[in-house]
């Protein structure tokens, strides 16, 4: 099954860290080989590391950039990869780099969505179309890309009315750079004059980073929760299953992700002045139906936000793995067995058959991600430089760790890539125990660092963690 031409599939892990680490796990299980590829500053990593150990030294490659895809292409080329996994982030929601995968001379299998669907859904604007269409509930607001100042005036002054009328006196709109993702090219205005500054400042970011000067405007909606919907798919675009839902409204100022949860509410045991079982029904459905609409062919998250009052609607698709995949993972079963969705991922990419249902799939227990990162929250969530002296924590059954940081030595972390360094999942067998293991991990973690060797400038975020651990899946 695995194979092409008869030989074994051989992947190319095109990303670094922990989720490099994961997929060459998967590939293991699946009995594949894999290459991974690792810049100079990431020579200590332990995706490196493991690597080596699983594979040997020729599976490793130095690269001078994760985001060069000429060096990629010619590392798959001396290897004789087959396949390439983009993992999160770099190239992973690129459409034009997933189709060159498929379409070069010496074509490879993309682990991902196929490329118009990474190019369809990933446009912002189309997926409100298709949403719209199927009935879907979006963020009001505009509904194709505006290029024009004076047509921006004119949606961002009804959406100021409309709050207006709503009783809100402070009204905030969102501009988003439409071929944006991941809370980039995102800011939030709360006048018409702060409105042109920022619109004319978002198009132009846009341009430089995405090649699109498209924007979006719509309604900021105040105190929501923010659930995505787990949604994998067959290759051939016809069968799709959800592995549920997962709360992800602990955020960095900056709305990076910093706690997930799985199942996203708690109906029965969290009061909610809305049905929300009745929600999470609703998103799940919602999700579905516009994956079959649009021919999804494999692992993808459908991003939504919940209001006070339980009014759902969808923000945007994300086109890949998610960060936070092993969450959900850690809750599911099908047809009786675990599920890995990075496995799942893999082998669905390389055309095997789905195999199960959703009636085949269970959903047992509550999940706990915990993002550990090397930054100040007390100072904006400022990322910190430095030097990891000591990591260490007391294995459980009910606990994964994963991580790119030794943890029998030094590491000096890489400030050219995000501060993140380490995935702390949690199970329970309902929310009150698994945020009672929660504080348990958290308080027995032991992560120590220093810069220029002063500990006391080292900070990390578990005091943080801990601090929104007794509230979660709250409004």
């Amino acid at each position: 099954m695995f194979s092409t031409n008869g030989d074994r599939h051989k992947v190319l892990i095109a990303n670094r860290g922990e989720i490099a680490m994961r997929v060459m796990r998967a590939c293991q299980r699946l009995g594949l080989d894999f290459v991974c590829v690792c810049t100079p500053e990431d020579e200590a990593s332990g995706h490196v590391v493991l690597a080596r150990e699983l594979a040997g030294e020729s599976a490793v490659y130095t690269i001078t950039s994760y985001l060069d895809a000429n060096e990629l292409f010619s590392v798959a080329d001396a290897s004789g990869a087959t396949a390439v996994h983009p993992g999160y982030g770099f190239f992973a929601e690129d459409f034009r780099f997933a189709r060159r995968v498929v379409r070069r001379d010496r074509p490879m299998e993309f682990i991902g969505p196929s490329w118009w669907v990474i190019r369809d859904l990933g446009d912002k604007i189309n997926t409100k179309r298709i949403a719209r269409s199927l009935h879907v509930p979006t963020v009001p607001g505009s509904d194709r890309p505006v290029y024009s100042e004076l047509e921006a005036d004119e949606i961002a002054s009804s959406l100021f009315d409309f709050q207006a009328s709503q009783g809100i006196l402070n009204g905030v709109i969102m501009v988003k750079a439409s071929a944006g993702g991941g809370g980039m090219g995102i800011e939030e205005v709360g006048d018409l004059d702060e409105f042109r500054s920022v619109f004319r400042r978002i198009r132009n970011y846009a341009k430089r980073n995405f090649g699109d000067e498209g924007v979006l405007i719509e309604q900021r909606i105040f105190d929501f929760n923010h659930l995505e919907v787990q949604v994998v798919s067959e290759r051939s675009g016809k069968h799709h299953v959800h592995f549920g839902t997962r709360n992800c409204s602990v955020q960095s100022t900056g709305k990076q992700k910093r706690i997930e949860v799985a199942p996203g509410f708690a109906p029965g045991v969290v009061p909610y002045t809305f049905d929300a079982e009745k929600v999470l029904e609703e998103i799940t459905q919602h999700s579905l139906s516009m994956a079959c609409e649009s021919g999804y062919d494999n692992v993808g998250t459908w991003e939504w936000i919940i209001t006070p009052k339980g009014e759902p609607f969808l923000m945007e698709v994300n086109t890949r793995i998610q960060v936070e995949n092993g969450v959900s993972a850690i809750i599911s079963k099908a047809d009786g067995n675990s599920v890995d969705i990075i496995t799942e991922q893999i082998r669905l990419a390389l055309g095997q058959p789905l195999g199960y249902s959703q009636e085949d799939i269970e959903l047992d227990g509550v999940g706990i991600e915990y993002r550990l990162v090397a930054e100040n929250t007390d100072n904006w969530f400022t990322p910190c430089a430095g030097r990891i002296t000591r990591f260490e924590w007391a294995e459980q059954d009910w606990l994964d760790v994963y991580t790119q940081v030794p943890v029998d030595t030094t590491y000096e972390i890489p400030m050219e890539f995000d501060p993140n360094l380490a995935l702390a999942i949690i199970w329970g067998k309902d929310l009150e125990e698994a945020k009672a293991r929660g504080v348990q991990f958290l308080d027995s973690l032991v992560l120590e660092g220093d810069i220029s060797g002063k500990s006391e400038d080292f900070h990390t975020n578990i005091k943080y963690l801990k601090a929104k651990t007794d509230r979660l899946l709250e409004f």
